[in-house]
């Protein structure tokens, strides 16, 4: 039974095993507000919390209790970090070692190489979470203290505060923070955790030891990750910001365009807040927010995507076999064929997931199979929903409520898919290891 019992598989059951917990909470009458959360409800909260995706097919601000609402934080809080991290935190304070498989787990999540401090960085991943998380509250009770009464402003503090560091996207706010707009202590809060826990533990710890002097030079994934997420954070904001200046920002202050724009750009990648109405953005910015969303986060974040390192390595790709390259190089450094190849695998297993599942939708859908230009809009909305899905953020032009049953079952796989990942699912039920025969090379035309 324990060999069945790959890395893999232990990481699948662990998200899997929460994912189930929290269901059973939010059925409980105390979690539901004046009556319970219907089974298909907690079971897609439960799996939005617990993969930080932040897709709510209820109002959790006024559905769900404070026990309710406070079950999605711890579960949002496990998901950002995962069970594994820890269990073994808990069970090396106890000072029982861990063992090979969790060691394995923990560091394929937040690790591109072994280390030997392991537990040590293990204890700063908590650390610096729970600092980052205790500012973020700081900050935002200073503006909502000034709106609610101590205890509601501590509690709404926290609740956004980890929801954000955790790229989750849950909020207590019917409108999300739409009515925050133009605050600029709540944007710049939420983007400040949103990027930090975005970029990765490992690269927040690589910083770290620069600055203490503890290492003299950053590693090739942080540069890459350093360089992407500016370009994709500006990029994104100006871009936001040149197809919504005659549409949703008409009328606003100079400076609320730009908290607005900053923000929106963030927040797909993966943190599903949002200050202005999805559904009544352009179609450029539609499609601006689509690619944003596919790309996420950083490797060994809270959230979700084929990852920043992955849109970088591809556009490396492109790039040198443009110049006539056989390797890929950067900074002085080739980047190792094994890389590439789950690479493209990667990106490739992702769209096609969401590919299926946006099909699905629409096939569940008689009135989105109609032939007529009226019915056009629920591929937008489902193939927005998707990749929101997949990549855990938590965006929606508003198809969530609508969805039936088996639609939102199906979204509920693809959050677990895009959390876990496509191809970890994959290695999971295919980890045996075949000898390899090697045949006679014969090309194929491509392009």
């Amino acid at each position: 039974m324990s060999k069945s019992l790959t890395p893999s598989r232990i990481f699948i059951f662990s998200f899997a095993g929460v994912v189930l917990i929290g269901t059973v909470l939010l059925l409980l009458p105390i979690s539901g507000a004046g009556e319970s959360v219907p089974f298909i409800d907690s079971l897609f909260s439960s799996t939005s919390a617990v993969c930080v995706t932040g897709l709510a097919s209820i109002d959790i601000g006024s559905r769900l209790t404070v026990f309710g609402q406070v079950t999605l934080l711890i579960l949002f809080q496990i998901g950002g970090l995962g069970m594994i991290t820890f269990s073994a935190l808990f069970f090396g304070m106890m000072g029982r070692g861990l063992s090979f498989k969790e060691r394995e787990i923990i560091q394929s999540s937040f690790l591109h190489t072994p280390r030997r401090d392991f537990l040590y960085l293990l204890r700063w991943i908590l650390g610096i979470t729970f600092l980052f998380e205790g500012i973020g509250t700081i900050l935002l009770f200073v503006r909502f203290s000034r709106q609610f009464p101590f205890g509601r402003a501590l509690y709404t503090s926290v609740f956004h505060a980890v929801s954000a560091f955790n790229n989750c996207g849950f909020s207590l706010f019917r409108n999300s923070l739409v009515g925050y707009q133009g605050d600029w202590i709540v944007n710049l809060t939420l983007v400040m955790l949103m990027v930090v826990g975005g970029i990765g533990f490992l690269v927040q710890f690589e910083l770290y030891s620069r600055w203490r002097g503890h290492i003299k030079r950053l590693t090739l994934h942080v540069k890459l990750v350093l360089i992407v997420t500016p370009i994709l954070m500006i990029g994104g904001a100006l871009l936001f910001y040149l197809f919504e200046m005659k549409n949703t920002l008409i009328g606003m202050p100079p400076t609320t365009t730009v908290l607005v724009s900053l923000f929106q750009s963030a927040t797909p990648r993966t943190c599903g807040f949002n200050t202005v109405a999805i559904e009544q953005l352009t179609n450029p910015t539609i499609l601006l927010m689509l690619v944003l969303m596919f790309i996420g986060a950083s490797p060994g974040s809270t959230g979700g995507g084929v990852k920043t390192t992955s849109f970088a390595l591809m556009m490396l790709i492109i790039w040198n076999k443009l110049k006539g390259r056989e390797e890929v190089t950067v900074f002085n450094r080739t980047i190792p064929k094994e890389v590439l190849t789950r690479t493209v695998a990667i990106i490739i297993a992702s769209a096609l997931v969401v590919f299926i599942i946006t099909s699905v939708l629409l096939m569940d859908n008689p009135e989105a199979s109609n032939r007529s230009a009226g019915s056009r809009h629920f591929f937008v909305e489902y193939i927005f929903e998707s990749i929101s899905a997949f990549g855990t953020v938590g965006l929606s032009m508003g198809a969530t409520s609508q969805l039936s049953t088996f639609q939102k079952t199906a979204i509920i796989l693809l959050m677990f898919a895009g959390r876990v990942g496509p191809l970890t699912l994959a290695f999971a039920w295919y980890s045996k290891k075949k000898r390899e025969i090697v045949y006679a090379e014969e090309t194929v035309m491509v392009g």
